[in-house]
């Protein structure tokens, strides 16, 4: 893990959710008559800006920065940042999401605050713990501990896993293993599946409420899902007819066995093309923001900011989280590896991010009523 690696995960994030943004909700065929190629941002006067794909792979950075990566305070860390974040009124918050920071301020604690849901959040957010955990056993627990928070549902962390275990493979010297990647990811979702098999047979009759039992074998269909995935690919067959083949004709969707699959496709298929494989997943319309984030985190963390062109780079217009604040983020957190105590993550003015979220979400609001609006 490098500096290098780091920065290009978090900004590699933000540059395909600021490129995808425009396009999120909108199908294949209408993005393309609507909002043209993808050769340039098109959310604000050829600006970019990030939504909470990026916000949150920022909280979980800072989160492992304050807690010297112990994973006993990193969930009350994370839940206390998720508090204060959804105060700042951010704009296209998912429902589980929103649901789950309520519950937060209400005081549920982080072990019982996540709602029982399959969506695609703690996926988006997963990047950065693969982009920054050596040892296999502990991305399981770190990501499983930041999932859990917001999402219940089983599918939500082995989603989370997939993406974390592919910016770890993604950010090693020798090209990508697609067949270790996938052996990789079968032991660690098998593993975690026996675990959770035991918490559960020992869980009261209360607990067994907020965990259905059917989740506890989630673990096939995200085997079989990643395997297709990865002979798709070997027979060079696109991210697009991958898609389609998912039945996903109106685009991507926010179910987080939709999301994982078709980014991991657009990561193999694309390993150090930062471009391509950015431009393939929002191609496939949908939930564009989300998959482009988590493509950009995983190729980002293997080509670095080098890799990541400088035009979409340098007019991302972002503030106060902006470019340089990231890259000193990615910096901490690589600096915090070899520190023995916590140190303090930089900072963002509470003010200044409202003043910007209320800001982005009149642009939002634009973009919705442009949808109004032909072509069709």
């Amino acid at each position: 893990m490098t500096k290098s690696h780091l920065r290009g995960c978090i900004l590699g994030t933000a540059v395909g959710d600021a490129l995808g943004l425009p396009y999120e909700g909108v199908s294949p065929r209408r993005a393309q008559k609507m909002l043209g190629s993808l050769d340039r941002y098109r959310f604000f006067f050829r600006r970019g800006m990030v939504s909470d794909d990026t916000e949150h792979t920022c909280l979980v950075a800072q989160s492992l920065i304050a807690t010297n990566f112990d994973l006993e305070t990193l969930p009350q860390d994370f839940a206390c940042r998720l508090r204060w974040w959804v105060l700042a009124l951010p704009a296209g918050i998912g429902r589980a999401t929103l649901r789950a920071c309520l519950k937060l301020w209400i005081g549920y604690s982080p072990a019982t605050s996540g709602v029982y849901s399959a969506g695609n959040g703690p996926a988006m957010r997963a990047a950065i713990i693969g982009a920054v955990i050596d040892d296999l056993e502990d991305l399981e627990m770190f990501t499983w501990e930041i999932s859990r928070i917001t999402h219940l549902d089983m599918k939500a962390a082995l989603g989370a896993i997939a993406v974390a275990l592919a910016a770890h493979h993604s950010r090693q010297p020798k090209p990508v293993d697609a067949l270790k990647y996938l052996s990789q990811l079968k032991l660690i979702i098998n593993r975690m599946s026996n675990q959770l098999q035991i918490n559960f047979d020992a869980m009261t009759e209360e607990e067994h409420k907020l965990r259905k039992p059917e989740q506890i074998d989630s673990n096939r269909e995200l085997n079989y899902l990643i395997q297709a995935a990865v002979v798709s690919v070997s027979i060079k067959e696109s991210t697009q007819n991958f898609a389609l083949g998912l039945g996903l004709k109106k685009g991507v969707t926010g179910y987080t066995y939709h999301t994982v699959p078709v980014a991991i496709h657009a990561w193999l298929s694309h390993p150090r093309d930062y471009r391509a494989a950015v431009m393939c997943v929002i191609e496939c319309g949908g939930d564009a923001d989300t998959t482009a984030a988590i493509v950009g985190g995983i190729v980002g963390c293997g080509v670095g900011e080098e890799g990541i062109p400088k035009e979409w780079l340098s007019k991302l217009w972002e503030w106060p989280r902006s470019v340089n604040w990231m890259r000193r983020l990615a910096d901490q957190l690589a600096d915090s590896k070899n520190h023995s105590k916590p140190m303090e993550p930089i900072k963002l003015n509470f003010i200044a991010v409202l003043l910007r979220n209320l800001f982005f979400l009149v642009i939002v609001i634009l973009h919705g009523f442009r949808r109004l609006l032909p072509p069709y």
